[in-house]
């Protein structure tokens, strides 16, 4: 059953044939068959959904899920500084826009920002990210070889369609890791996301022993594929649907080499072009059969050196960027090679106590129908 409700905000009820066709309410107020925006995926075309599942019986109460929060988040840090030899760093929330830290994620999205009143004329950004933070940090606080860094990193997208799985507030463990020029290739990359994969699967186990009754379960092993095999495979799918595909047959992809154009068509997803190599990055999605969507967990990559830079800016058109301190870093050799990325706090407890809605293990704002339509339907937002 779907339900158009106000504010142009499209509801859809799981159960029936809706799991198998899934409108999305478009800008002008009429629904948009998915199959059909593919060639108007890169234009800008907003949507906003909200999925009901039928029946809905969260396991753990408000309290039981705070503290479920808490376990998991501690737990898991631990773990993955352990497996990846990373050690927690402090990070900024908010950083100088003239220095071109701050993540430009795909081009338009505005950070919130603010001005000083010690620092007149400079703009303050709160930070989308902390891509570029961290390789600078590595540098800055004398990290050697295979060492490296994580951070609880805190974000206000506030240009993000929010859903079932997006928040304005981004809350995610950022990490960052110096490797060897000679390392920067597919296989370091996919060995560093299957350590992560192991770590995600001990967090089930855990999460399992400890709550038996709401543990999502996942899958034993993630597959591998590139954007270009999927778009080889469903060329009439969008993205986005591409990846729902691969996801719900496998159980749990690494989806590499996004944000470089396609054979015959445009890029798979934005990137932004001064951070991740288009060639050696990729998002960790796990099939998430309780809202019968793909869920990205994490997105991360080997990140550029000065000739993926240089090659990425100028394919984007944004070689002035060039001349901020830095990409100067980059090109002049000063900053470590690195892999990095970012893993999302609540989308990952949200996966392994099997929630259906963000919004119910992290504090955020919602529009009033989204708030009403959850609470009707046993989603207790927080």
């Amino acid at each position: 059953m779907l339900v158009l409700g106000r504010g142009g905000l499209a509801i859809v009820k799981l159960g029936g044939t809706a799991k198998s066709f899934v409108p999305v309410l478009g800008m002008k107020g009429f629904f948009i068959p998915q199959k059909q925006t593919n060639k108007n995926y890169h234009k800008g075309v907003t949507q906003m959904q909200l999925i009901i599942p039928d029946h809905y019986d969260p396991k753990l109460d408000v309290l039981e899920t705070q503290e479920a929060i808490r376990y998991i988040r501690e737990t898991f840090q631990d773990e993955f500084g352990k497996e990846l030899h990373l050690s927690r760093l402090s990070a900024p929330m908010y950083v100088d826009h003239d220095s071109g830290l701050n993540d430009n994620l795909s081009g338009v999205e505005q950070p919130v920002s603010f001005q000083m009143k010690e620092l007149p004329g400079e703009t303050i950004e709160i930070v989308h990210s902390l891509a570029k933070w961290k390789r600078l940090a590595l540098h800055k606080y004398g990290f050697k070889m295979h060492q490296g860094l994580y951070t609880n990193m805190n974000a206000i997208r506030k240009d993000d369609e929010i859903d079932n799985f997006h928040s304005i507030y981004v809350d995610q463990w950022d990490w960052e890791k110096i490797i060897r020029e000679d390392e920067r290739n597919i296989d370091t990359l996919k060995k560093t996301v299957r350590k992560i994969f192991k770590v995600i699967k001990h967090m089930e186990h855990e999460v399992w022993y400890k709550y038996p009754e709401a543990v999502h379960h996942l899958p034993d092993k993630i597959h591998f594929c590139t954007t270009q095999e999927l778009a080889d495979r469903w060329p009439d799918y969008t993205p986005k649907e591409r990846e729902d595909a691969i996801t719900k047959e496998n159980g749990a992809v690494f989806l590499m080499q996004i944000g470089g154009a396609l054979a015959n068509e445009p890029k798979h997803d934005d990137r932004a072009p001064d951070y991740d190599d288009w060639q050696l990055n990729g998002d960790i999605l796990f099939w998430y059969e309780p809202l019968a969507r793909s869920i990205e967990i994490s997105s991360m990559g080997i990140r550029v050196d000065e000739q993926a830079l240089l090659r990425q800016l100028e394919i984007a058109h944004a070689t002035d960027r060039l001349d901020l301190p830095y990409h100067q870093m980059i090109m002049n050799h000063e900053l470590p090679y690195t892999i990095g990325g970012g893993i999302g706090q609540s989308r990952l407890c949200m996966l392994l106590l099997g929630k259906a809605h963000v919004g119910e293990v992290q504090a955020s704002v919602w529009p009033e129908e989204m708030l009403k339509k959850c609470a009707a339907n046993n989603i207790n937002i927080l």
